[in-house]
Parts: structure tokens; sequence; C-alpha cells
């Protein structure tokens, strides 16, 4: 019997591919493979893979190779094609898990845009045989190949798209545009400055001409890597009719435009936000029709919160104009345009709509909505709100002596407010909360009634960086992942310090940290099993010393490295990291400068820290966390000054024999500095630590 209706579904499936996506999956020259098997009516929904903007002038590539086969396994780091860009073939790897279950876009197919959809992925424990397209096969079809449709102009432009300035950059903010609408453009100009999850980095161009239309203003958050933000034509062509397509424009009507699909301006009703922690919601149930008078007061709908199912009630009079979104609808963001109302004596039927009602720009819903006000189902009893509670307690006014003008005799916030203005109430300063009796007798009780609700201290939202972001999932992702274990050794900076002063009394600024990194970078010269990479499942030795030097800026924390810090001097490594530091605290680190490394310490002596544990950057192995130095008496009676340095490692990747011996050759280093000027390499277990 299951097998019968196994045959009679897949038998239905495949009648309507062929009648109704096979007419549309076949265009230009992309061929989209869709598979039907005999457990259709379990398949599986595939997370999508689409092709990537593996270099900032790239908008649309050819797969050479794929390197991984339907149903193959796939591990964050592999490789699973390779793709000609307009630079050079490169590998695209992908930082997900799973199987690979379908792959859409064959080998050497011309002219796949950033953005198509070229194959799916399931997760290890489903059935990859039985994937789906998360979205319809014809529409990626079309989006993929064919050309956005030309609204205005005359005059071709060259896409400028949204680069991919990092890894691990998906989306980005545009901070500043250099170039204006009519400038002139050459190869190596910088068009704007962009903040990626990193840092804020320049994009430069390597196209001639003239700019044209910039789509998307400075201070836009968000934007996906590909997407289309500026247009340029040749120098001798009218930049002022060059044609913007059909996509971008409507992008740009529904950001700052209405469709004008009435004559009436119309009152927003936005989704309110119910509770501290709601960022949507479903509206259960409207009590009101479209065309029905709303009166101050009335309950509009009920909504479905994270907590509970509210109450939401407007302070407005009118009419209903148009509901937009319908009983039963999830997933409604707060701050969403939800309704519209109109005067009295306007016609609601002939009211505008928004062209698109669900964009929110940040900062209209970053402020407090003054229009909609709501009020809890348990309030209803009391007949007033929260809002009138509130109210009435900083006054210090009963509700009994205050007409109410809502429906049912309920009392409103607009009938109190006249109330107050009519006898211009001033709000009460509180009243002294009593000292407890030390008897514990029943006349120190008091009723919390008694004293008015504490005003809120004002605060602040602030934004979290995308770099924060991108820093939180990255540590916790490794502190999961990662077996970390941890070794301590204190070391006596007192020579190192003296020699320091000497240094600088013969002209030679340099800091303690320079010092460490020089004797971090000799150590793991002579300590190889420590300068590794974890990468694939596998240890994988690093080719060269690169130390990753912290440093902390104001959108978060930046690793810019020194490399082969084993080769080069004291004095070398401290003009490379006065530069690194100011350059990277100032945003213009480039890419190549902050990714990478094998190896990174972390140094908050100078924050008067004295010990603490950092957590490893994958894929490296091994993080040194140094504190400041601390003076102690030591076992002799003598004053001396102690650092602790606290390395984290991967266990599965350094042993802790190969700790201890790093470790000890550091402490060794510190304490006998001069043997970091005369370029010594000091054998293990021939050296006496002090």
């Amino acid at each position: 019997m299951a097998a019968a209706i196994r045959l009679k579904f897949t038998s239905l499936a495949q009648k309507f591919v062929c009648s109704n996506v096979f007419s549309n999956i076949v265009k230009k020259n992309i061929i989209h493979r869709v598979s039907f098997h005999n457990s259709s009516c379990l398949n599986v929904i595939g997370r999508d893979i689409k092709m990537p903007s593996l270099s900032p002038t790239m908008t649309e590539g050819v797969i050479v190779k794929w390197l991984k086969k339907e149903g193959d396994p796939v591990n964050p780091g592999d490789v699973i094609c390779e793709i000609q860009t307009d630079k050079a073939v490169m590998s695209f790897e992908v930082e997900e898990e799973g199987i690979l279950a379908k792959i859409l876009v064959e080998e050497n197919v011309k002219d796949v845009k950033v953005g198509t959809l070229i194959a799916l992925m399931v997760g290890e424990d489903e059935d990859w045989k039985t994937v789906e397209l998360s979205s319809n096969v014809s529409d990626i079809s079309e989006n993929a190949n064919s050309d956005p449709e030309v609204t205005s102009g005359n005059v071709p432009g060259t896409n400028i798209l949204m680069p991919s300035l990092s890894p691990t950059m998906t989306v980005g903010t545009i901070v500043t545009w250099y170039k204006k609408e009519g400038d002139k453009i050459a190869p190596g100009d910088v068009l704007c400055d962009i903040q990626t999850d990193k840092a804020v980095m320049s994009f430069e161009t390597e196209e001639e001409g003239i700019l044209a239309k910039i789509l998307i203003p400075a201070g836009t958050a968000d934007i996906k890597v590909g997407t289309l933000i500026g247009l340029i034509v040749g120098e001798n062509e009218d930049w002022k009719s060059v044609q913007i397509p059909g996509s971008a424009q409507s992008t740009q009507i529904s950001r700052s435009q209405q469709v004008p699909q009435g004559s009436v301006s119309g009152l927003s009703i936005n989704m309110p936000s119910l509770s501290p922690t709601m960022t949507e919601g479903t509206i259960v149930k409207w009590y009101k029709k479209e065309g029905e008078s709303v009166a101050p007061g009335d309950v509009l709908c009920d909504i479905q919160t994270d907590k509970a199912v509210m109450s939401f009630e407007t302070e407005e009079e009118g009419i209903l104009a148009k509901i937009l979104y319908p009983e039963g609808s999830a997933g409604v963001k707060v701050g969403n345009l939800i309704a519209l109302m109109v005067a009295e004596g306007e016609d609601w039927k002939d009211v505008i709509i928004p062209g698109e009602s669900t964009e929110v720009s940040k900062v209209e819903s970053s402020k407090p909505s003054k229009t909609p006000m709501f009020i809890e189902t348990s309030y209803k009893s009391s007949n007033y709100g929260p809002a009138v509670r509130t109210l009435l307690e900083l006054y210090r006014l009963d509700a009994t002596q205050i007409d109410p003008t809502g429906r049912g005799k309920k009392l409103l916030k607009s009938d109190v407010l006249q109330y107050i203005a009519q006898r211009k109430i001033l709000p009460k300063d509180p009243l002294p909360v009593p000292l407890p009796s030390k008897k514990g007798s029943q006349e120190s009780q008091f009723s919390v009634s008694q004293f008015k609700r504490q005003v809120k201290q004002k605060y602040i939202d602030m934004d979290i960086s995308s770099m924060r972001k991108t820093i939180a999932k990255r540590l916790t992702e490794s502190k999961v992942s990662i077996p970390h274990a941890y070794a301590t050794v204190e070391s006596n900076i007192d020579i190192l310090l003296s020699f320091r002063k000497q240094l600088k009394s013969a002209g030679m600024t340099v800091s303690v940290n320079d010092f460490i990194i020089k004797a971090v970078a000799t150590a793991l010269k002579e300590c190889p099993l420590i300068n590794c990479l974890y990468v694939k499942n596998q240890v994988v030795p690093a080719s060269g010393v690169d130390i990753s030097v912290a440093v902390a800026t104001d959108s978060g924390l930046i690793t810019p490295i020194v490399k082969n810090a084993n080769v080069k001097t004291i004095d070398e490594i401290a003009a490379e990291v006065k530069d690194l530091s100011s350059r990277a605290r100032a945003g213009k680190l480039q890419l190549h400068e902050f990714q990478g490394g094998s190896f990174t310490i972390s140094n908050l002596g100078m924050f008067g820290i004295t010990e603490f544990s950092a957590i490893i950057n994958p894929p490296q192995c091994s993080i040194l966390a140094v504190g400041g130095g601390k003076a102690i008496i030591d076992y002799n009676g003598k004053l001396v000054t102690k650092m602790i340095s606290t390395l984290s490692y991967d266990a599965r990747a350094i042993s802790e024999s190969a700790t201890a011996d790093f470790l000890e050759m550091l402490q060794f280093l510190l304490q006998n500095p001069a043997t970091l000027l005369t370029g010594a390499s000091p054998k293990k277990r021939e050296f006496v630590s002090n």
C-alpha cells in the first residue's frame, strides 16, 4: 500500500514538473536539474548554496570543476568547486556542514551571476536523495539568467555591486561615498568606505568612466554582498540618461516612495512592542473590520507575543481603512505596518496603500510609536489601561473623580491628561519609605499601592557593530567546539625592564609588548609543535611564524599580523606594531594585514590586568594571554617584578609536554632579554631559568 501511494505521488509530481516547471527551467545556457524521488511525500528542504562573490569586481563566474559529488559529506572549509572569476580560477570553500544533495549548475556553464543558486545541502542525518528547492525553481532560473528590466534612460551602465571585502563578509554598511554622481572615475580610485564584519575598508574600482548613479546612499546598513549599489558610464556618454535596472528602481521606490493606489493619506498603524523582549508577533483576531469607526480606547486586535496574547488599543479616532495583515499572520516584526486609518469624513476606500508595507527603516523602528498603545487583558477589570494607571499613580489622582469618555465608560489616557491640564496639577514627589521596625510590628508594614511607581531612568540603546557580532559568533563557536586547555608560567622581568631603559637612553624606544612578541616568535621557532593550525580535522604546521597582536578598537577587537616575526629585530617589530595599531584603530587595514596568522598574543598588562585567559581564534591552535608586571617578595626576601602568561591551547593538536617546552623557553627568553638581540638560537634543555 505504501509503495502504491509513493508511486502515485511520483506520477503526479512528474506531470506537474513537465507542465509547469521545465518550461521555465532552461534560460540562456544555464540548466537547472529537478529530480523527484519515490519518497517525494517526505522531501527535505535543502539549504541554498549560491554563486559567491570571490573578488570585489566579480559579477558572474564559471564553475570550472565540482570537487564534491552529490551525496558526498561536506565539512567547514572544504572546497566544493573551482570558479573562474574575472581575475583567476579560485576555490570556493563552504562554512556549512552536511551533505551535498543537489548540483543545480553543471561544470563550464558560463555567465552564472553572483547570487545564483548553484547547489543544495542537507544535514548529515537527512535523506539527501529527497531534497527539494526552498523556493520556486522558475523564479531562481529567471533571476539568475534573465537581464533585469530597464526602466529609465537610454545609456546602458556598468554595474557596481557590493563587494566581498573579507572571506566572512555577507553584508556591509556604506559609510561614506567619496565620489558624487557625475564625477570622473579612474582605475584605483576609492569610491566609498564600507563597514564590513571586520573593519571599515576602502572600495577601489578598476573601471574608468563617470559615476552615473548612486543607488544605495551613505549610512545604509545590512546591504548584502552582490547588491547593486551604483552605475558607471563611459566618459563620453550622458551619465544623466543612464538606464536604471528595474530591480534597483523598485528597491528605491519601496524605500522612499508610495504607490499611488488612492488619494486619501492614511494614518499608519504599526505592529507594537507589547513586551520588552518582543521582536515579532502573530495577529490572532481583528475586532474591527475595514470601514468600521474607531474610537479612542477601542481594542483593534489581539496579538500573540513571545509572552502571551495581549490586546492592542488605539487612542486615535477615525475609520479603519485597510487591514494589511489578516488574522493568523505569524512572524510580523515589530514596527511593520499592519493597518491604515483615515479621518471620519474621508473616503476610507480610497486610502493610499504604501508600496512596501513590511519595509521599516531602522530609524523609524527605533523611535517609540506615538500613535498606538496597548493594554493587557488582565487590566480590563480595572476599566483603564496601564498608561492611565501610571498617570494616576504619578499625580496621585482618584480615578472615580475623572469622567470617562471611552466606550463602556472606559477611562482613557486623554481623559486623565485633560483633567490634569484643566486643574494645572503637577507631579507629586514620591512618598518617603519608612524604615522597618526593629520589633517587626505590623505598624511597619505598608501597602505598595501607597507609593507611585518609580520613574525609570533614561537609557540609550547602542547598536552592536557587525564586527562585534562576528567576534561573538566566532568566539562562541571556538569555546564550544575546541577543547581548551590552559597552562600558566611566571617570569621575572626585572632584567627586561632594566634592559628596556638602557635601550631607551640609547635612542631605541621599544615596549614590553615588543619584547614579548619577539620572545614568543623565537620560542615558536624553537618549539614548532605549538606553531600549527587545525584545519579539516587535521593538524597543519604553519609555514611561517606570523604573530597576530590583539588591538582594541571602537568597533571591536582586531588582530593585525606581524609576519615572520622571528627574523625581525625588536626595533623593526616595534615600528611595525605601532603602524598596524594606528591603522587598525582608524579602520584602514588591508585584508591581508589581519587575515591569517599562526599564533595570537593578547596583552592586557597596560590596563592593569595581572592575569586572565583568552579564547583560541581558529584555525589557530593557541593564544597567549599576558598580564601586567606585579611586584612581589620572592623566597630570598627580595622585591621582584613577576609577569604571568597563560597559554590557551587546543588539546586536540598540542600535547602537555610540547606546551611545557614552549613556556619554559618563553620564560627563559623573557628573563634573559639580551638573547633576543644577539640572534643566537637557545637550545632546549641547555638553558637554566632564573
